[in-house]
């Protein structure tokens, strides 16, 4: 699986937990994206293309599910795979963002990082 000229977003407000996935998927062979808030992370996925997004979902500014929300609602972003890692295990989350077309939802505590780099990797090579 060729992961070389793949770029990945990580839109995560948690600086150790950005840098960490960071780290994880350069040595994959991923290009990274990162972003602190939504609305950053919205901006470098319209601009940028990633062929993945890694979306926190409480965070400054604009939360990953509205993030999630706009950049569907633009032609650039309508497909693009989202992971949403969060540590809220609510239901009406996890509904809203099966609405929003999200591809995985994972909780934070329950989630190894090899976990998350398997599915980016299975994500940008469908």
């Amino acid at each position: 699986m060729d992961t070389e000229n793949k770029k990945v977003l990580i839109v995560e407000d948690d600086q150790p937990q950005r840098k960490a996935l960071s780290e994880k998927l350069t040595k994959e062979g991923f290009t990274i994206l990162e972003a602190k808030n939504g609305v950053e992370g919205l901006n470098m996925a319209i601009k940028d293309l990633p062929d993945a997004i890694i979306l926190d979902v409480l965070m400054p500014k604009m939360d990953g599910i509205e993030m999630a929300k706009k950049l569907r609602e633009d032609p650039k972003g309508k497909d693009v795979p989202i992971i949403i890692l969060s540590n809220l295990g609510d239901l009406d989350v996890i509904q809203k963002a099966m609405e929003s077309n999200i591809f995985e939802y994972f909780l934070k505590s329950d989630t190894k990082i090899e976990h998350i780099v398997n599915k980016v990797r299975e994500l940008v090579n469908q």
